[in-house]
């Protein structure tokens, strides 16, 4: 069994929501091996504890808190537990979400799915932002990261309009919100990933691994990058060592967005 090693974010808590899978479940270890308490959040209770099981063998600290980032009961227990369980929260990773439709146009589009992008991706950040940021400040300050996505900087086709305009949306809300928090001692930031080869991902390409050589072609780096190139990016954004950055967002995309 490994064990954690770093401690840069010794006596720190830290909560992942969509921390049960991908660039989420990365950034929890990550956290953890530096240190921190995490809670992971999402609705999958088995992989959230399968996620849990994984950080405590390699010797770190996690709890699972089953939730719902588009219910404000749900969020505020969320947070709730999290203090009760560890004390106090210092560091919010809002990294719930879902594409809905990645290839309908707009007239093709079920009113539905928009919706429940918009619920998940916008309303899911605004309430996870809501009750974190109470906690944060009865411990003197924190750091948010927001989940952003290229698509919060940039056009393209598909996904009929949904993710595009909830991305922006949260690159907006953290701009706003960092401004409110500047003078509180709370940084807030976004990460923007680009394809990240995530085991979700992996499985769309399986079957198709030209498509794949194509997308990696117009990527200035010629690949995908790795979800703990993601956790990295937000694990600085988290640190002191980003002090001074706040309402900004940071690309992780291989050069794509340039």
């Amino acid at each position: 069994m490994t064990t954690a090693q770093g401690t840069r974010f010794k006596g720190k808590v830290a909560l992942v929501t969509g921390g049960n899978a991908g660039i989420g479940l990365a950034t929890a270890l990550c956290f953890a091996m530096e240190g921190a308490q995490v809670v992971i959040a999402a609705r999958r209770r088995t992989e959230g504890d399968a996620a849990v099981a994984q950080i405590r063998a390699a010797g770190g600290e996690a709890t699972f808190v089953e939730t719902d980032v588009t219910s404000a009961g749900s969020v505020s227990h969320l947070v709730d537990a999290c203090v009760a369980r560890y004390g106090g929260l210092d560091i919010a990773f809002n990294n719930a979400g879902i594409t809905g439709s990645t290839a309908s146009r707009i007239e093709e589009a079920d009113e539905a799915l928009f919706d429940q992008v918009m619920a998940v991706n916008v309303k899911g950040t605004w309430l996870s932002m809501k009750y974190e940021i109470p906690a944060m400040l009865k411990r003197g300050g924190g750091s948010i990261i927001n989940c952003g996505s290229g698509a919060a900087i940039r056009g393209g086709s598909g996904m009929a309009g949904a993710y595009y305009a909830s991305k922006h949306a949260v690159m907006g809300m953290t701009r706003n919100i960092a401004v409110e928090c500047a003078t509180r001692n709370i940084r807030v930031n976004a990460v923007l990933p680009g394809m990240v080869m995530t085991d979700l991902v992996a499985r769309g390409f399986a079957s198709n691994p030209e498509k794949l050589k194509l997308l990696c072609s117009r990527i200035p780096m010629a690949r995908t990058g790795e979800p703990a190139e993601v956790a990295a990016a937000v694990l600085w954004l988290a640190s002191g060592d980003s002090a001074y950055v706040t309402g900004t967002g940071l690309s992780v995309d291989g050069g794509i967005t340039i």
